[in-house]
């Protein structure tokens, strides 16, 4: 589309109507949303793998300047289209606020300035920043869910393919999960070396090298997409040269700046070999450059050049005025706190259940930090065969912002131990009732174990998260309360049974615990 020379030339950035705009959307947002960008900055900002997104709103910034000239030359045809996009980033707000998942509230305040953009310039002026607005969404990390699935995989596949590395150089090297075993030492690849910290900010700036990457699209997209390989394995070779050098210098060599600046220069190894990709492709796959012409400006250019003081009265900006500060003063002026139940402490659990005879375990302080819950006790059970059962429980009092229960699906993996098979089971209680939990039974050569876990949540039984979170936002909304637990048995697979044996043993605990269990948890 051609630019028409006598449309009017004066900058946006000089418009008083525009700042004006930007000052009262900005203080109504600000007010709305402010707990969660307080937590955004503060809380998600400073962890190590999100350290980079303090960036992302200088360099949109960048980007948005960069289209100044030609956002300039577009008129402002205000669109009521935006306000499909607007109601929705209002529906997850409150699901978020409710239901307690911060990254919901980000993509309600993503949504609601894409919104107000189409709203008060349409979409033929927001299409020329379209991109900016886009690549801002890279400024907000993955619910907390999905973030430990992608680092525990990326734990996993970097440790296996660094094993391999090292075996090929000669080292004996063997591998449990996120363990490696050197035979002198073991190496633990924990989170700072999952590859998620390097991943992340590798992807972004694959997406602002294809931006300026002036090619067809599908280069563009074999240069993001080739970011995901390119991290994992270079980090791979991080870990592999981190037992080479251990068995040769020390553990103490690979610890503390080393460890760091050979994060540097992998990263920056990995950025090299971007723009090699980028030199190959231009040289296999050549374009013929492009002949730069002008046509006339369509109708659409024409099509109201200056709204100017008349925005304020048109309905695209009173309707979403008026739902904002509807919504500030109900999150504000209405009580929300929550009612938390009162319950007996685990303290008190007894260590006598039937036959069972139980020995309490405790939990290390590092794992506490984490897991952030508010009561808990972990007990080993026996049977009178001295054969055990490890019931472990967890307990929210409110999973608000921040804080939710985590599966043991992770953490088992994590461990070492492979799922063979996962599933559900059906188990009927002593009052005849039914109870559905998830069922996994785990391997790591030469243990086996099977395990049910499952998630009292007020007055019902879940086995997913997606259901907790639907359920949080459901009750916070009509009975104040976000409390819930976590209930997790493991039966180990003795030499002297079978599969069958133990997950026997297993069933006739949780059917013998489940009534008493029930006495420790709120309905």
């Amino acid at each position: 589309m051609g630019i028409n020379s006598n449309l009017p030339k004066k900058p946006f950035y000089l418009d008083s109507v525009f700042w004006t705009v930007i000052f009262i959307y900005t203080v109504i947002l600000t007010g709305l949303y402010y707990s969660s960008i307080k937590w955004l900055i503060l809380k998600d900002w400073v962890k190590d793998d999100y350290s980079h997104c303090i960036l992302i709103p200088l360099i949109t910034a960048y980007l948005l300047w960069e289209k100044h000239p030609k956002l300039s030359q577009y008129g402002s045809k205000p669109s009521m289209k935006g306000l499909y996009f607007f109601v929705l980033g209002l529906c997850l707000y409150w699901l978020g606020e409710l239901a307690g998942e911060f990254f919901t509230i980000y993509m309600s305040l993503w949504l609601i300035v894409f919104s107000l953009c189409i709203l008060s310039m349409g979409w033929t002026k927001t299409k020329v920043i379209l991109f900016p607005i886009l690549f801002s969404l890279t400024m907000f990390p993955f619910p907390n869910f999905i973030n430990n699935r992608i680092t525990f995989q990326l734990k996993l596949i970097s440790t296996k393919i660094g094993v391999m590395m090292m075996q090929i150089y000669g080292m004996s090297a063997f591998r449990e999960g996120n363990v490696i075993d050197l035979g002198f030492t073991k190496l633990q690849v924990v989170d700072a070396c999952s590859g998620l910290r390097y991943l992340f900010p590798m992807i972004v700036l694959s997406i602002l090298i294809a931006y300026y990457y002036r090619a067809k699209f599908w280069k563009r997209t074999i240069l993001i997409l080739s970011a995901i390989p390119l991290t994992i394995l270079s980090n791979s070779l991080r870990i592999a040269l981190t037992g080479i050098l251990s068995e040769k210098f020390g553990s103490a060599i690979v610890e503390g700046f080393f460890h760091d600046f050979e994060g540097l220069i992998i990263f920056m190894l990995t950025l090299v070999i971007l723009m090699f990709e980028m030199w190959i492709l231009k040289k296999m796959f050549p374009e013929k450059p492009k002949t730069a012409f002008l046509v006339n400006a369509t109708e659409e250019n024409h099509i109201e050049t200056t709204v100017g003081w008349r925005l304020f009265r048109k309905s695209q900006f009173i309707i979403p005025i008026f739902l904002l500060i509807i919504s500030l003063t109900i999150s504000y002026g209405v009580s929300f706190r929550e009612s938390v139940p009162e319950r007996e402490s685990f303290e008190n659990f007894p260590m006598q259940i039937g036959k069972w005879r139980g020995k309490s375990l405790a939990m290390e302080e590092i794992y506490l930090n984490a897991l952030d819950l508010t009561d808990y006790i972990i007990v080993d059970y026996f049977n009178a065969s001295k054969k055990s059962v490890n019931f472990y429980v967890a307990y929210y009092e409110s999973q608000s912002k921040g804080e939710s229960i985590h599966s043991p699906a992770t953490c088992l993996r994590g461990g070492g131990w492979h799922f063979k098979k996962a599933g559900k089971e059906l188990l009927t209680l002593k009052d005849g009732k039914s109870l559905f939990v998830n069922r996994a039974v785990i391997e790591k050569k030469p243990q086996q174990q099977v395990s049910y876990y499952w998630f009292p949540s007020r007055d019902r039984i879940l086995t997913n998260a997606i259901q907790m979170k639907l359920y949080n936002f459901w009750d916070a909304l009509t009975r104040q309360r976000t409390d819930g637990s976590l209930v997790r048995v493991i039966a180990q697979v003795y030499p002297d049974e079978t599969v069958a044996d133990a997950e026997k043993r297993l069933q006739a605990f949780v059917i013998d615990v489940f009534p008493v269990l029930n006495q420790y948890l709120p309905e």
